[in-house]
């Protein structure tokens, strides 16, 4: 009788491992077709905890495997209904394989697995894509770091052991800036830089992150060891310039613009920043020069004409200060202090003509230009432009 008992007890529990598998397979050919609800309600039952039957499929590969298959499926589904069913889909499929993976110590489903997780990574990257065209920035950014995770996972990287995917860490370093993570960011543009991926592009993206985390030294110095390998990267010189001018290091702005226009003569930008520079250090023949310049590589450049003619005003006016400083018992020496003015005022009225050719609406150069034909006395002139003004 015991005999017998002991038998009866070992049929029943094998009998309930194969209904609890059975429900396994009936929730992966509910997924197969397309009944993804019923799927998923067969499949939680399966890994439910309170569920004493669940005891016997919990431990079972197999029942996470066809977990992660329907989750994914989830996520590919058209129906609205259906991505209902999980606000993270591919999380729960991917939790579901490692889990899989994990119960598998006879490695008995490793190949399947891998097709799977394969598939899995193409579609976290159309998550991520989706994720930053609709500015959920953090979402792309968990996406790309799943494909990271996937990537490293013992089965994905035994094909290519040394394999290492610098465009999704670029894109992680995208993801974590545009989210405003700007620590990792950094790590995830360095690892990518590691590779060359890019080249100075990712540098300048270090310096960037840097930069918006309000670290402008640390973006400078990054800035540094990318002039170190791209040397002739003027984006990199440019960004060099730009934080060295930001902190008043005049000497070094001047340095780098300098090799800037020597490797590239064609950017008026340059002659422009150099001018602006030279006229901070208060030496304006050297920044007349650079204005010239630029208008000589580009004369449709309203900048450098309008600083050449602010130049030349703001001569005239210092010079007309200095006349009415002059006692009035002294009318010749006004009048000849005066005609000093006169001669600067003359000099920026064809920049300030040419400012507003190009801009016509530009207020600055219609004020400059109606105090110098107001001075000059060219009244017609100055009522042509208190009409543009209107005033």
């Amino acid at each position: 009788m015991k005999r017998i008992i002991t038998l009866l007890a070992f049929v029943f529990a094998v009998s309930g491992v194969f209904a609890q598998k059975g429900k396994v397979t009936s929730a992966q050919n509910m997924k197969d077709a397309g009944k993804l609800e019923k799927a998923v309600e067969i499949i939680e039952a399966t890994i439910d905890p309170s569920n004493s039957k669940a005891q016997k499929s919990i431990p079972w590969p197999k029942t996470w495997e066809v977990r992660g298959e329907i989750y994914q499926a989830v996520y590919e589904s058209n129906d609205e209904n259906v991505k209902k069913l999980s606000d993270d889909p591919l999380k729960v499929a991917f939790d579901s394989y490692q889990k899989a993976l994990e119960l598998d110590t006879k490695g008995k489903s490793a190949k399947s697995i891998k097709i799977k997780l394969t598939l899995l990574s193409n579609d976290f990257t159309d998550q991520a894509v989706k994720s930053f065209q609709a500015n959920d920035y953090d979402k792309a950014l968990e996406s790309f770091e799943s494909i990271l995770a996937i990537q490293n996972i013992d089965i994905i990287k035994e094909d290519n052991p040394n394999a290492v995917d610098t465009v999704i860490l670029f894109n992680s370093g995208l993801a974590a800036s545009s989210a405003k993570k700007y620590d990792k960011a950094i790590g995830y543009y360095r690892e990518a830089a590691k590779y060359g991926y890019n080249g100075a592009r990712t540098w300048l993206a270090i310096a960037g992150a840097y930069q918006a985390k309000g670290d402008t030294i640390g973006s400078l110095n990054v800035l540094k060891e990318a002039f170190q390998k791209y040397p002739e990267d003027n984006d990199v010189v440019t960004g060099m310039i730009q934080i060295y001018m930001q902190l008043d290091k005049t000497d070094e702005a001047l340095k780098y613009l300098n090799l800037a226009i020597k490797q590239d003569p064609t950017n008026v930008t340059y002659y422009f920043a150099q001018g602006a520079l030279y006229e901070k250090m208060l030496d304006e023949e050297k920044a007349i020069k650079s204005y010239e310049a630029a208008i000589e590589v580009d004369e449709t450049f309203f900048n450098a004409y309008y600083n050449l003619g602010a130049l030349y005003y703001n001569k005239g006016v210092q010079q007309e200060n200095i006349a009415f400083k002059v006692p009035p018992n002294e009318n010749e020496k006004y009048l000849a202090e005066k005609k000093k003015a006169d001669v600067w005022f003359n000099k920026a009225l064809p920049y300030m003509v040419k400012c507003n050719e190009l801009d016509p609406k530009d207020v600055s150069t219609l004020e400059s230009l109606k105090s110098i034909y107001y001075r000059s006395k060219q009244m017609d002139k100055y009522n042509e432009i208190l009409e543009q003004l209107g005033q």
